[in-house]
C-alpha cells in the first residue's frame, strides 16, 4: 500500500482535513498517559536486566540487548514529545524533567533537539530543513539501493562504526546551534559525574556496559536509523505534504523495536504535530474517512517488509554517487 492525501482548501491555503473541534479535543493534553508510558519504558529496562541476570544464558543477554534497545528507541520517542511540549503543561517542569528521565540518559538534550526538529517541521524536506540538507547525498539516504548494501550498512550499526559516524555528525551538527547556558552545562556534567560515581560506589560497570552501552551503539541506533529512514526517504514524492511523509502500519511485533508510542504516525504529525502520542491512532482514523485523503496517503506496511520493498531494487546503482538523484 503506498498511498497518499490531499483535502479541502480551508481559508488562507492549509488544507481542511479535520473538523476544528475534533482537532482541539485530540490536542488536549493527558500528562498521566505520557508519563505512565515513560515509567512503563524504565519497567521493561529493568525487567530485561533482571531477567538476564537472572538467566545468565547468552541468548537471554542478546534478547535483553534489543529490547532494552527497543526501549531506548522509546525514550527518544518521548523526547519528541517533549520536544512538542506534548509531556505536561508546565514547560519549564517538563523539560528538566525529560532531561533528567529521557534525554541524558542517551547523550541528548530536550532543547537542542527541539531547535533542530522545529526548524526540520517548518522547512519539511527543504533546503532550510536542517535534517533535509544533513542527509542528502549521504549513501545511508541515497535511494533506491542494492539490497546488498542496505545490508550491508545495517551491519555496520550492529558492529557499532555506523552508529559512531552517526553520533559524531550529530554532535557537530548540534553543536553548532548550541545555545545552553553556562548553568545548563555544569548541572548537565554534574549529571554524569553522579552518575558515574554512582557506577563506581555500586561496583556496576561491568553492567551499564553490557545493559546500556551495548544496546546503544548497536541495535539502538540501528532502530534510529531505519525509523529516519521510513519517515522521509525511499520512493517519496516531495511534490506534496501529503506524499513527503510516511506512515507506516508495522506489524505487531515491530511496535516493540521500531514504532514505540505510536511514531510511526508520522504524516499525521507532520499535518498536525500538536496532537500528543497518544491520539495520533484515532487522528490517522479520522483523517482515512476522507476519501481524497485515503486515496493518496504515503501509507506502508511493515518496516520489514513494505518499507524494504520501497527502498531496495535489483537494478540500482552500487554507489551512490552513480545515482542521478540522492534520494
Amino acid at each position: 500500500m503506498g498511498e497518499k492525501i490531499i483535502g479541502e482548501k480551508a481559508m488562507g491555503g492549509r488544507s481542511r482535513r479535520i473538523d476544528p473541534k475534533e482537532l482541539k479535543r485530540l490536542s488536549v493534553l493527558e500528562p498521566r498517559k505520557a508519563l505512565s508510558a515513560i515509567a512503563f519504558d524504565w519497567a521493561m529496562i529493568s525487567a530485561a536486566i533482571a531477567v538476564s541476570e537472572y538467566a545468565g544464558n547468552p541468548l537471554v543477554y542478546l534478547i535483553a540487548v534489543v529490547l532494552i534497545a527497543g526501549r531506548m528507541h522509546a525514550l527518544g520517542c518521548m523526547i519528541h514529545e517533549a520536544a512538542h511540549y506534548r509531556i505536561i503543561r508546565n514547560r519549564k517542569l517538563s523539560d528538566w524533567m525529560s532531561d533528567l528521565l529521557l534525554a541524558w540518559p542517551v547523550l541528548a538534550t530536550v532543547d537542542g533537539y527541539r531547535q533542530n526538529h522545529l526548524a526540520h517541521h517548518q522547512h519539511a524536506n527543504t533546503d532550510a530543513d536542517p535534517d533535509w540538507t544533513a542527509k542528502l547525498g549521504m549513501p545511508q539516504f541515497t535511494f533506491p539501493q542494492k539490497l546488498a548494501r542496505g545490508v550491508t550498512q545495517l551491519f555496520g550499526y550492529l558492529v557499532a562504526v555506523n552508529s559512531l559516524r552517526d553520533m559524531l555528525h550529530m554532535a557537530k551538527r548540534m553543536g553548532k546551534n548550541d545555545r545552553s547556558t553556562l548553568q545548563y552545562k555544569v548541572l548537565r556534567i554534574g549529571f554524569y559525574v553522579a552518575a558515574a560515581a554512582i557506577f563506581t560506589l555500586l561496583g556496576i560497570w561491568r553492567e551499564v556496559a553490557l545493559y546500556w552501552v551495548v544496546p546503544f551503539l548497536t541495535f539502538f541506533c540501528l532502530f534510529l536509523y531505519i525509523r529516519s529512514v521510513a519517515e522521509h526517504f525511499g520512493s517519496m514524492d516531495y511534490s506534496d505534504e501529503l506524499t513527503s511523509s510516511r506512515t507506516v502500519y508495522p506489524h505487531a511485533w515491530e511496535k516493540l523495536f521500531f514504532a514505540p508510542h505510536h511514531i510511526n504516525y508520522h504524516l499525521e504529525h507532520h499535518l498536525y504535530p500538536g496532537v500528543p502520542f497518544y491520539n495520533l491512532p484515532e487522528l490517522h482514523a479520522i483523517l482515512m474517512r476522507d476519501r481524497t485523503y485515503a486515496d493518496k496517503a504515503h501509507i506502508t506496511r511493515g518496516y520489514t517488509t513494505g518499507l524494504p520493498a520501497e527502498c531496495f531494487a535489483p537494478n540500482a546503482p552500487l554507489l551512490p554517487n552513480q545515482h542521478p538523484v540522492s534520494y
